[in-house]
């Protein structure tokens, strides 16, 4: 009997906390999955994306002012050069009469054309003037750079932990604080860099500190508009043209602390916003500071003591947003709130308020330390009910695909892919991120575009794997006689493996 709870621990282990058995199957941890899983937290394992174009915020935004240059540049030659093309103008003269058609052909008489600007002669040498300075083409840099951090991800950090509950929480609050790289070229260069330098290092450890983290990073700040957010009486808006943004303020409020029902106001919004004018990124010119930096701009900062959630916030410059985040990250709506996503993400869509209650005490008794957190949400009996009650999103399916085939697909082909099943990375349609519920991923279309992905993974692995014997090995004792008989079924290989991948065991976890 306990050899039997091990193997079921592990597969969960694995499914519900993980990315997914790799090619080892359940047997890795079989011996204790509970430990296999706690030595993850202990060790405070999160893989570090790497790659020759990973570089920092700060490199990325500066090679993309300079692309953008580089491009102006171009376009502006371009124009140039169309605009120095002859324009083929009839003579001046006296005006001739209109001549009528040919009365052999009923054509325009070729006297008249002759009068007339040609056209095609013209858009052609307008063309190959354009041709002539845009080719080859630059290479869209912000996309090359997007497709190198997927690259490190599915073919790179996914692969490397036996369960990979830190992966899984990297991804988890990279949607909790989600950007969107359609936003612009600048959230798009450096979404990769946003979670690689604002999430992971802060997985394992505080929240306030991931949360000053993100809320100070390029990414967020242009994501959610701060940079035009201008104090109604600072410097800045002398001639009181500009004023608030108040988007990375609600967004801070409603979605990244308290939460929807947190008991703030607008009168907070408004008050948030004022404590973080000034909140900016340094451009290319460097008159703040380092380009592609966060910097703090006095002269558009609000003046005054400002008043929070009933605490007073003297004006201290930066130091007046850092410690209305503090406070943020330490208030029992935001242990509430965090304690509730973290749940209804690993456990079930009705997340267990008992469970929810004993992870969000812990949050609040350690001051928000996320490690303490996890062994609280881990260490329950409520979070290890055999029934798999959550569809994996398609992230979590993709990832689960690679690890257990062992493909390699390239960037573009996994972004495709993601895309077609709803999911497109980095790109959720708002900053409330993707949802994470079983309705979400469920839907007839959605399982639709899961059978095509499943059937291409299944076509690329090698002719020696016997579905019958992967499916075993992947989902063990979560394995049932029905999956089982219709891999065995199946009448051909691949088949058969994408049945696997289809199956309820494997898209549940």
């Amino acid at each position: 009997m306990a050899q039997q709870s091990n193997d079921i621990y592990a597969a969960l282990a694995l499914s519900r906390f993980g990315l997914g058995a790799d090619h080892n199957g359940t047997t890795s941890i079989a011996s204790d999955p509970r430990g296999a899983l706690l030595e993850e937290i202990t060790e405070r394992f999160v893989p570090v994306p790497v790659g020759p174009q990973l570089q920092s915020t700060a490199d990325l935004l500066v090679s993309l002012y300079a692309f953008q240059d580089e491009r102006k540049e171009a376009r502006q030659q371009a124009a140039t050069a169309v605009a120095a093309i002859p324009q083929d103008k009839p003579k001046q003269g006296p005006q001739q009469p209109q001549q009528p058609p040919s009365a052999m052909t009923g054509q325009p008489n070729n006297q008249a054309m002759a009068a007339q600007p040609n056209n095609q002669t013209m858009a052609a040498a307008i063309g190959k003037a354009v041709e002539k300075l845009e080719k080859p083409q630059m290479p869209y840099l912000p996309q090359q750079v997007l497709l190198a951090e997927v690259d490190a991800r599915f073919n790179g950090t996914i692969r490397q932990p036996l369960i990979g509950f830190g992966e899984r929480l990297a991804m988890f609050w990279a949607n909790h604080f989600s950007v969107a790289i359609s936003k612009s070229e600048e959230v798009h260069i450096v979404a990769g860099a946003f979670e690689r330098e604002a999430i992971r290092p802060h997985v394992f450890g505080r929240f306030a500190d991931m949360l000053l983290a993100v809320e100070t990073h390029p990414a967020m700040l242009g994501y959610l508009d701060n940079q035009q957010s201008i104090g109604p009486n600072s410097k800045a808006n002398a001639n009181k043209k500009r004023g608030l943004n108040e988007n990375l303020a609600r967004e801070t409020l409603e979605l990244h602390t308290l939460g929807v029902n947190g008991g703030y106001t607008q009168t907070d919004v408004t008050t948030l916003a004022k404590i973080i004018t000034g909140w900016t990124v340094a451009r290319a010119e460097g008159k703040l500071g380092t380009p592609g930096t966060f910097v703090f701009n006095a002269g558009a900062h609000e003046p005054g003591d400002q008043t929070l959630l009933g605490l007073t916030y003297a004006d201290n410059g930066v130091g007046q947003g850092r410690e209305a985040l503090h406070d943020l990250a330490r208030q029992p709506a935001t242990a509430q709130h965090i304690a509730t996503k973290l749940v209804r993400h690993f456990v079930a869509d009705t997340p267990p308020a008992a469970l929810v209650q004993t992870v969000a005490a812990t949050f609040s008794k350690t001051d928000g330390d996320l490690s303490a957190v996890y062994r609280a949400l881990v260490g329950s009996e409520d979070a290890w009910n055999p029934t798999l009650s959550k569809v994996r999103s398609p992230l979590e399916f993709m990832s689960a695909l690679l690890r257990a085939s062992g493909e390699t697909p390239k960037p573009n082909v996994i972004l495709g892919a993601l895309t077609a099943m709803g999911q497109p990375f980095w790109a959720p349609a708002g900053p409330n991120g993707f949802a994470d519920t079983v309705d979400a991923w469920a839907s007839s279309e959605s399982l639709s575009m899961r059978m095509d992905v499943a059937n291409m993974i299944a076509n690329g692995v090698p002719p020696q794997v016997d579905p019958r014997r992967f499916v075993s090995d992947s989902l063990g004792p979560l394995l049932s006689k029905e999956t089982l008989q219709a891999v065995s079924r199946a009448e051909t290989r691949n088949q058969g493996l994408t049945i696997a991948y289809l199956s309820p065991e494997f898209q549940r976890r």
